[in-house]
């Protein structure tokens, strides 16, 4: 029996990092929304530990980035991944990376990766978000059913007490993960491989794990045995808490709690003391929802795209969806969105997934590689074994810097063929995973150049949309007074810097509240066609593709 109604501008169904992270930026927008979860919160498993660049820098813009930084994750635990027979085998390559104390952000960034896992995570977003006025969050509470009208949603929500509560909401999003309620509810399927492995996650202590062996410390720990790549183990929490994964195939699998220790021991290479916190069995998937929802609801992170950890693009991936989303139904409900603006968010957000999901299931192919075949002599003592770990080290070295340095998937996504995007007709760059140049070219993130010690041209972006001027002769009073005739936020900026003049490479660039060139150019055009099809509205959007369709037949015709 329904209890009560009540009603919020935005219903956001779970709450991990991706649904807090879309309550914390309709909330930072001033935007009121409902967060329901039908768990407590608590992370037991963390299923993902390192921060992107990508999602640092909206830490940043939300003013919790030192809050990141500063989390309990050991800041003297060095970051090399290794992949060895065991700690008291032969370890055969090592990528070395710096401990988070010691390393530095990228030049195209002010901010680093950050080692903060999800036990560590969460706790901090949650934090923030509950100082944000208007922001409700309810857990305990689990989302039934919902009904979509014309002009919103109505949803049947189970709380805490037993009790049904009806919810009106103008949008919804399901944040809900792999299974989710959401996606179910509006019929979406999904499509790629549902079982690339079956996989077992072990959380253990120990505290005096770096004692047992003598292999240098490091953060992620891949083992190879005659039978190939078989687990990993990564320190949690750089001290004494690990992550051990039981790397399985297609075919499901249980292990019991004996089996889970003789494969712990066997890749310690030892017989040693520890207690496992938990045992988490879970699927390996390679899937991108076919759609991302429409008109009032909407899916996002792992509701709409799971793929291998290999590489950390899961989370991260569903960061960059909460904010594209969150600042396009806020527009909507502050009333200067257009229509084709919330249909921009599955044009720009799904390809990008896909790209991921690909890149992910590539580094995990990599990864596993050696159960393609390994030498013979590979662990045998003697000049013969000497000679093949030193060609298989140097071989998975190689193929695994794919998986270690990735900046132009964190940082270098593109919404090409964005609706709301404006192209200039520069040449499309390269997407290289492991090579990030920055551009300005209309439909990438605005580079990051610091404008003075302390202060980045990213600092600039976000509450809406802000004109880089490098020109400061030029008049864009019209393109002012157009943003202002629809109640669009525009901010002019102007910029005497040569470094960022440079880089920009147009004397006008218009990005987006998310930090995303729109538009550049080196003079203003039609202003209020350009303010109208930047916040979607589909009318001149048509009309500009119509006239594209004349010019392209026109030069046909000649």
């Amino acid at each position: 029996m329904v209890s009560h109604k009540s009603k919020t501008p935005v219903l956001i169904v779970g709450g991990g990092p991706v649904g807090l992270a879309l309550a914390g930026e309709l909330g930072w927008r001033g935007i009121a929304c409902q967060l329901v979860e039908r768990g407590d919160g608590a992370i037991t498993q963390p299923k993902m530990d390192l921060i992107g660049p990508r999602t640092m820098e909206f830490c940043r813009r939300w003013g919790i980035a030192e809050q990141v930084r500063n989390c309990p994750y050991n800041p003297d635990q060095p970051q090399d991944n290794v992949w060895l027979e065991s700690f008291t085998g032969y370890e055969f390559g090592r990528e070395v990376f710096p401990s988070p104390r010691v390393a530095t952000s990228p030049p195209q960034t002010p901010e680093r990766r950050e080692r903060c896992p999800q036990d560590m995570f969460d706790p901090i977003l949650r934090r923030w978000v509950e100082t944000l006025p208007g922001v409700d969050l309810r857990y305990h509470t689990e989302l039934l059913n919902f009904t979509e009208k014309r002009d919103g949603v109505l949803a049947t929500i189970r709380t805490a007490s037993g009790e049904e509560e009806t919810v009106e909401a103008d949008y919804i999003v399901g944040a809900d993960g792999g299974a989710s309620t959401v996606r179910q509810i509006l019929g979406i399927s999904m499509t790629g491989n549902p079982a690339l492995t079956y996989t077992t996650n072990v959380i253990f202590r120990c505290k005096n794990f770096w004692d047992l062996h003598d292999k240098k410390p490091g953060y992620r720990f891949i083992f190879i045995g005659p039978e190939g790549t078989w687990s990993t183990l990564v320190a949690i929490d750089g001290y004494d808490r690990f992550r051990f994964s039981i790397i399985g195939n297609e075919v499901k699998q249980t292990l019991s709690h004996a089996q889970i220790s003789e494969l712990i021991i066997r890749a310690i290479g030892r017989e040693f003391e520890f207690e496992i916190l938990s045992v988490v069995p879970w699927v390996r998937r390679e899937m991108v929802a076919d759609s991302y929802g429409a008109n009032r609801a909407f899916i996002t992170g792992d509701a709409a795209h799971l793929n291998s950890p290999t590489g950390a693009f899961g989370m991260n991936t569903g960061m960059q969806d909460s904010v594209d989303l969150g600042w396009k139904l806020a527009a909507m409900l502050e009333g200067w969105g257009g229509p084709l603006l919330l249909e921009s968010y599955q044009a720009e957000r799904r390809p990008v997934a896909l790209r991921n999901v690909e890149e992910a299931g590539a580094n995990l192919r990599r990864m596993l590689s050696p159960r393609l075949g390994v030498s013979g002599d590979l662990f045998t003592p003697g000049a013969a074994g000497d000679a093949a770990r030193q060609t298989f080290g140097h071989d998975f070295t190689q193929a695994m810097k794919h998986e270690w340095f990735t900046l132009h998937i964190h940082l270098g996504y593109r919404y090409d063929a964005s609706p709301i995007i404006l192209p200039d007709g520069s040449p499309e760059p390269i997407d290289a995973p492991m090579t990030y140049t920055q551009t300005a070219r209309p439909g990438s993130r605005a580079p990051h150049v610091w404008l003075a010690p302390g202060q980045s041209t990213l600092d600039l972006f976000g509450r809406g949309y802000v004109l880089l001027r490098f020109d400061e002769g030029l008049d864009v009073s019209a393109l002012e007074e157009a943003a202002a005739s629809r109640s669009v936020p525009l901010r002019v900026e102007s910029i005497s810097h040569p470094g960022a003049a440079e880089l920009y490479d147009s004397p006008l660039v218009l990005v987006r509240p998310d930090g995303f060139v729109a538009w550049r150019g080196d003079s203003v055009p039609d202003a209020e066609a350009l303010i109208d099809t930047v916040r979607g509205d589909e009318a001149v959007h048509q009309k500009n593709a119509r006239r594209a369709r004349m010019t392209e037949n026109a030069i046909s015709a000649e």
